[in-house]
Formats: structure tokens, sequence, C-alpha cells
């Protein structure tokens, strides 16, 4: 008797958040309970205890924008990094693909809060830039890394004869990438890419340290002003734990349709 060797798997477990869908019925009921009932919650206390429940809604509105700001600037900018570097992992140009892997290897190396305060000041010592700024810049280039081995492996995952069919069609190879490769290998990639975003959202807290009023930094400012430490951080986790959760959602979504063309 011949027994057929097992199918290799890769378990794939991000920091980013759990996407919802319908096929997973506990993870879909989950986020409903989750979400509705963070709404519920947040708009519970508003109502019974205004102050200063209330006050800490109305206090942080600014805040949120500004979170928005430096996750959709990261993930741009981090999508352009991403990109080369995913390029330059798969690159038969043994210093393009060297620059790149060491690029991925040292910024995978190094803690994410280390990463942000070193670029921060790093690029204080050359130019003045805005805290904004210099933040979505620090956090693009810690996740620049991990979006180059999204890209890397989306590129390597459509399979070579599309190469060499296009090839054989008088194309040359980075026509063939720009023009065939690339356009399926965005496919692929946009659920993982939506798990990164999420990631982002939560890990920009992290920019409050260096003087960015984000979300955490305008609690904080609350907080120290009013000594409501325990109420502040309650309504900033539920404000954080709506938007992670509606994203989630969104990707979810995405990530269906996505399936249901292929």
């Amino acid at each position: 008797m011949t027994f057929k060797e097992p199918t290799k798997q890769k378990v794939d477990v991000g920091d980013g958040a759990a996407i919802p869908t319908k096929s997973d019925r506990g993870l879909f009921t989950a986020w409903r309970f989750a979400f509705v009932g963070a709404i519920g919650a947040l708009a519970y206390l508003a109502w019974s205890k205004p102050d200063p429940y209330l006050e800490i809604i109305r206090f942080v509105p600014d805040g949120i924008a500004v979170t928005f700001k430096v996750t959709v600037g990261a993930i741009l900018l981090a999508l352009v990094f991403g990109l080369i570097t995913g390029l330059g992992r798969i690159s038969s140009n043994r210093f393009f693909n060297g620059l790149a892997s060491l690029y991925v290897e040292v910024i995978r190396g190094i803690p994410l809060l280390v990463q942000i305060f070193y670029i921060y000041y790093a690029l204080g010592r050359f130019v003045k830039i805005p805290d904004l700024f210099s933040a979505i810049i620090a956090m693009a280039v810690c996740y620049g890394a991990y979006m180059g081995e999204v890209f890397r492996a989306g590129i390597q995952s459509i399979p070579k004869g599309q190469m060499e069919a296009a090839l054989s069609l008088g194309m040359t190879r980075e026509q063939a990438m720009g023009h065939v490769i690339l356009p399926q290998a965005f496919k692929v990639v946009l659920p993982p890419v939506g798990n990164e975003f999420i990631a982002l959202l939560k890990d920009s807290s992290l920019v409050s340290i260096l003087a960015v009023a984000d979300l955490l930094r305008r609690g904080r400012e609350y907080a120290s002003e009013s000594f409501t430490y325990f109420e502040t951080y309650t309504v900033i986790a539920l404000i954080y734990l709506i938007i992670t959760l509606f994203f989630s959602k969104l990707i979810g979504i995405m990530e269906e349709r996505i399936n249901e063309e292929r």
C-alpha cells in the first residue's frame, strides 16, 4: 500500500484584524456582536454620563482626522516602497536583489517603535519637516518592508507561463511585467494589503510619541487635564475598535468579490 504525501499548507498569521466572512459563521457573528456592542457602549456612556464621556467624544474628532491622514499617507507611500522592494526581491540583478533583501531583513529585525524614533530623529538631523510628515515617512519605511514581501508573493503566485506567453508575443521582460504580470498580481495582493492597512491604522497610535496630535495623543491631552484616565482610554479604545471593525468588514467584502471574479 502506498501513501500519498500530504500537500503542504502555508499558514499565514498577520498582525492585522481578523477578516469576517460569511463562510466563517463564528467570526462573522463575533464581528457583529463586537461592532454593535462597541457602538452601543459608546452611545450609552455618552448618554448616561455626558460628563466626561460626551466631552471626551467632542474633544477627539480632530485626532481621528490626523490618525486617518497618517494611515492613508503612510499606506500609499508604503505601497510605493513595497512595489520597488518586491520587484527587487525577484530581480535577477544581484545588487538590486541584495539591496531589497537587506532592507527587508533590517526593518523586520528592529521593533517598530525603535524604527519610528530613529527615522524621526535621523530625518531631523538633515532636514526640518513637519512632525506629521515625519510620522508618515517613518511608518511608510517600516511597513514598506512588509509590503515588499506581499508584492513578492503576489508576483510569484502568477504562473510562469504568463511571462513566457508575453515574451513569445514580442514583449520585453519589463513590458510583460508591467502589462501582464502586475495587473494580475494587484488583484492577488489586495486582501493582504487591506490587512496591512488595518495593522498600520492600529500602529499609527505610536506616532503620538512624536508630538503628532492623533487620536491617542488627543486622548492623553484630555486625560492629563481632567485626570479622567479610565474614562478617556475607555472612549479611545472603543473608537479604535469601531474603526478597525468597520474596515475589516469592508476588506472582507472586497475579498469575497475578488474570489467571485476568479
